[in-house]
């Protein structure tokens, strides 16, 4: 993937305006709405997204980390919104498994949905604790795989503040802003 421009693009700004099929929301095991990018979501999209969460969580119960379900955006500019739990960062190293599979369990649904512009932020990299420097790696290296393997056509990561941009551009500076 070094030295090819994928459609991969690195974004500083408010998720919840991207202007894409799908965003990803950083979502807590309950669906609930919550602080940073998951109480940001649930305020842009309106109630229903919550009673929609919520219809999901009273049909299959609470997410594990590594999954995710799909909702329609509501009063977001983004059609869907894909709900993935990552994993809590305690230190482990299978910590970094379950979040590559939060990706690439976000990556197959919008394929199954049929999702080609999909807008990420950097997952379980804020209240979840996960150090920037191995989380944004995950990030980038499972987004750029899963554009390889053909499960979109763009992704724009979300960086939430400069660190995160940073250290996206070090793994990836390809990019056009």
């Amino acid at each position: 993937m070094k030295g090819k421009q994928l459609n991969f693009f690195l974004k500083q700004g408010d998720i919840t305006t991207a202007k894409v099929d799908a965003i990803v929301n950083a979502a807590n095991p309950y669906l609930a709405g919550g602080g940073g990018v998951d109480g940001a979501i649930h305020l842009a999209a309106g109630p229903k997204l919550l009673q929609a969460c919520q219809q999901i969580v009273a049909k299959q119960g609470i997410l594990k980390p590594g999954e995710a379900v799909i909702t329609p955006g509501f009063n977001l500019s983004a059609m869907f919104v894909i709900h993935a739990v990552g994993p809590v960062w305690s230190g482990q190293e299978r910590e970094i498994t379950v979040l590559e599979t939060t990706y690439q369990r976000c990556l197959t649904l919008a394929k199954e949905y049929n999702l080609k512009k999909i807008a990420f932020p950097a997952i379980s990299c804020g209240a979840y604790g996960f150090p920037l420097n191995i989380g944004v790696k995950v990030a980038v290296n499972s987004l750029l795989k899963g554009l390889a393997n053909g499960l979109a056509e763009q992704i724009f990561f979300y960086c939430y503040n400069q660190e995160v941009w940073n250290l996206a551009k070090q793994i990836y500076p390809y990019t056009k802003e």
